[in-house]
């Protein structure tokens, strides 16, 4: 005969083995065609893309990606617990690839590792650069597309060489984007 607490204590295991499928699961394989490599000096960041709500973001992030576009680009703008900016061929966030986006905006939060579009004051003036949060911002939520997440590799974004508030994240000598390439791409 079992004793009172081990009967509950193997009550309890049987439970838990019961459930745990349930709560707990392998994260599922991401799509190579909506997962970016972004290769930095530290190490590699992996984004999901998220084309289910940014469906035109995505198009024209991978578009970009394709190119080479992303290839060099410093982190221009980098506000410490914030976020870090790029995209921008000219370095200081006036530039861009030339084509504006209309605005994607849904009910995604803006948390430790979105990725969202930068843009000026027109919400339809997205065009090729873009942030990683670095900690949750809820007052951008629904003002700004977010487009993908960064499953793998925070640590790296968190050694971009960040700016100060003071000069609105301005970055002199700034990190830059070694590589940026869809998984899809990627030769094994």
């Amino acid at each position: 005969m079992l004793s009172k607490p081990f009967r509950i204590l193997v009550l309890f295991l049987g439970l838990l083995a019961a459930f745990l499928p349930l709560s707990v699961s392998a994260s599922p394989a991401l799509d190579p065609q909506n997962t970016i490599y972004l290769d930095l000096p530290s190490g590699r960041v992996v984004i999901q893309m998220l084309p289910a709500i940014a469906p035109r973001h995505v198009a024209r992030i991978k578009e970009l990606t394709r190119k080479g576009f992303y290839d060099g680009l410093p982190f221009h703008r980098v506000i410490p617990g914030f976020m870090a900016q790029t995209g921008d061929p000219l370095g200081d966030g006036s530039g861009g690839s030339g084509k504006q986006l209309k605005s994607e905006f849904s009910q995604e939060h803006h948390i430790r590792g979105t990725v969202s579009m930068a843009r000026a004051s027109d919400p339809n003036s997205a065009d090729s650069q873009f942030f990683i949060c670095f900690a949750p911002s809820p007052f951008l939520d629904g003002q700004y597309t977010v487009w993908g997440r960064v499953v793998s590799g925070m640590e790296f974004v968190d050694k971009v060489k960040a700016g100060t508030q003071y000069n609105n994240g301005a970055v002199s000598n700034p990190t830059r984007i070694v590589h940026m390439k869809v998984v899809a791409d990627v030769k094994p």
